[in-house]
Parts: C-alpha cells; structure tokens; sequence
C-alpha cells in the first residue's frame, strides 16, 4: 500500500484479541465503518452493538456457510464425487465455503456415496509440509474437541462410513489430528445439518427429485457457496433457484469452494453477508462511501 502511494497512517495494522481490541474498535464513535470476517454469532453481535451509535455506518460482514452440493441422476459422479471431496477436506475444512451438506437423486445417491467414502479413505493426514500430506491438524483444541463431539452426535443418530476418529498414533499424538470424515443416514431434522461445524465432516443425504434437494439446500440461515452437478438445462434452473452468493456447476476442482481472487468477487446471502455485495465487486467499495448532490447557482 506504501508501493501504491498511500501515506503513512492511513492503513494501520492493529493485533489482538476480539474481547479487547477488537471490543475498543467496534464501540469507538470515531470509527466510520466496519469489515468483519468470520462466525455468525460474533458478526451478528457486532451489527447490533456498532448499530447502537448515534447514527447509521457501515457494518459489512461475511459470516458463516452451510454451503449444499446437490447431485443430479444426470450428473457426472466422478467430477461430483471429486469436487465434493476436495471441497470438504481441503485446509481440514476450516474454512467458511467448505461442503459439509450434500443432497444427491436417489438413482445415483449409492453409487456418489461410494465414490466419495472411497476418494476419502485415499486422503493423507499428517504434517502439512510433506506433499503427500492433504490434511493437516485443526487449529486448536477447541476445533479437536468440535470434531469429537460432533462425530459422537453422527455415529448416534446415522453411520459414519469414513473417519470418524481422532488420531492419536506416532507423531500424530502430537497435534490435533482428525480424520476427513462422511456420514449417511442422519435425519434430515438432525441439528448438524444446518449447524457450521468448520471440521472435516461432511454429510450426504438421498432425495427423490431436484425440487427437494433444492428446498433443503435453501433451509438454512445461510447463504455463502453452493454446489451443482447435472445437465446444463438442469445448471440454469440451479443458478436461477439457490440462495447463495457464489454459485459453481460441474466443477471437479471444488464443490462450493475456489474462488479466484481478482476474477471472482466473494460474498454470501441471508446471514452469511450483511450487504448482499460480494468483496472484490463492482459494488463493494461504495458501500462504504458517501454521496453528495451539489448544486451551485452561478451569479452573473
């Protein structure tokens, strides 16, 4: 920003912990306006305390994800299969546009399931500086215990048909290993499917037709990323039907993931972003500006 010609004191560089830093900024009357990147809960507790100023700022926030893949009897499994893996698992999951809900048409609901679990099995866990590796540790041992915990609730209510478990073996002990975990047969009234989980767990749930798989896709709260995998008549209606601010089909690379920095702007719908304008748009800067209407009567 110093290259680009921006003098010093414009942009400061401030870390620190949400509970004291982040608490002075939020409450400050001298701040303009805000950008927050990160869970629902805290978002949406920032909105409502920086609402209560003397007056309106902006208050832009990309939150949290759901994000849904669904499946057409159409679809290729393979492209499917490998997308929604990539998209699961990469970075261990921890990370907002991960595909942790799947919905697939029961004609190729078995043959998908078989596909992932296989692809999943394949994965490496371990330190992430070796190539071989595709996953590393979870953050912290708040994230480890999440897994734990959400892996117990999965292996109750359905069946887990890969990962499931903590590593603890060798070298593993020594960080907060999991395993990239997939679970079937959970009801579709199971908290999991509309709770972020941010961990490497993904579920895959049958459907009897699209418009099922789509009311199910839009029944959460958020809206960041969403997946497709079908015909290109079958594309069009995804694009025209799902509540989501960034919207992929037929992508083996990922699921709901990958967006292209400087190509593709990034932001989400109903609790996932507080604007409905995605970072990197056309649209986005403005909303932190102001307009003024001048109007100057000239004397003769």
């Amino acid at each position: 920003m110093r290259q680009a010609g921006i003098p010093d004191g414009v942009v400061n560089f401030v870390t620190g912990p949400g509970s004291s830093v982040g608490k002075v900024l939020t409450e400050s009357k001298d701040v303009d306006g805000l950008t927050f990147t990160g869970s629902f809960d805290v978002g949406m507790g920032i909105y409502r305390s920086f609402a209560a100023g003397d007056y309106v700022r902006p208050a832009i926030l990309e939150l949290g994800g759901k994000n849904p893949a669904i499946v057409s009897r159409n679809a290729d499994i393979e492209d499917a299969a490998v997308g929604i893996v990539r998209s699961a698992f990469g970075l261990q999951g921890q990370k907002c546009s991960a595909c942790s809900r799947v919905f697939v048409e029961v004609p190729v609901y078995q043959k998908l399931v078989e596909r992932v679990v296989e692809l999943t099995r394949k994965l490496t866990v371990g330190d992430p500086a070796e190539r071989e590796t595709f996953m590393g540790p979870v953050i912290n041992k708040s994230s480890y215990e999440d897994f734990k915990g959400f892996c117990k609730d999965l292996k109750a209510a359905g069946r887990i048909l890969a990962g499931g478990e903590a590593l603890t073996e060798g070298e593993l002990a020594k960080g907060y290993f999991c395993q990239p975990t997939v679970a079937v047969d959970v009801p579709i009234t199971h908290k999991l499917w509309k709770q972020e989980m941010f961990v490497p767990i993904t579920m895959i749930h049958p459907v009897k037709d699209l418009k099922e798989a789509m009311e199910l896709a839009n029944s959460t709260r958020y809206g960041l990323t969403a997946g497709f995998y079908g015909t290109e008549e079958e594309v069009g209606w995804f694009f025209d039907n799902i509540e989501a601010g960034v919207v992929y089909a037929n992508r083996p690379q990922g699921a709901t993931t990958g967006a292209w920095p400087g190509f593709q702007p990034f932001g989400g719908w109903k609790g996932s972003g507080a604007s409905g304008k995605n970072a990197g748009g056309l649209y986005y800067v403005p909303l932190y500006m102001h307009e003024q209407i001048q109007t100057f009567i000239r004397r003769a």
